[in-house]
């Protein structure tokens, strides 16, 4: 009698156990859904993204002349090809005010028939 009680008691420590692995593989099976997954990534990206624009507005508010320095650059940057464009226009134009400028301060030169 004793073995069946033994036995009984063993089959019931098995079923527990059993109950809870398999309650333990429902939570991982939870947890590794791709909707957890994705969600679980989209929350930690929002956390980042939030951290680095407060860094941002933080470092800006420190140091406002030289994010406006780094603001030009990178307009700067941004924007040379219609700077250049621009720049190569106005030397155009100067070098063609310059150039009429300076006919018209010239003299003709009277040729040695005319001077006779």
């Amino acid at each position: 009698m004793s073995d069946s009680a033994e036995v009984l008691a063993l089959r019931l420590e098995a079923e527990h156990r059993r109950a809870r692995l398999m309650g333990t593989a429902h939570q991982l099976q939870d947890r590794l859904s791709p909707k957890s997954l994705a969600t679980n990534a989209w929350q930690g990206t929002k956390e980042k993204g939030a951290d680095l624009a407060e860094n941002a507005v933080d470092a800006v508010r420190s140091r406002p002349l030289a994010a406006t320095g780094v603001v030009a650059a990178i307009t700067m940057f941004l924007a040379r090809g219609p700077l250049m464009d621009l720049a190569s226009k106005l030397t155009e134009s100067l070098g063609a005010k310059r150039k009429a400028r300076n006919a018209s301060k010239v003299k003709p030169r009277q040729s040695a028939t005319e001077k006779a």
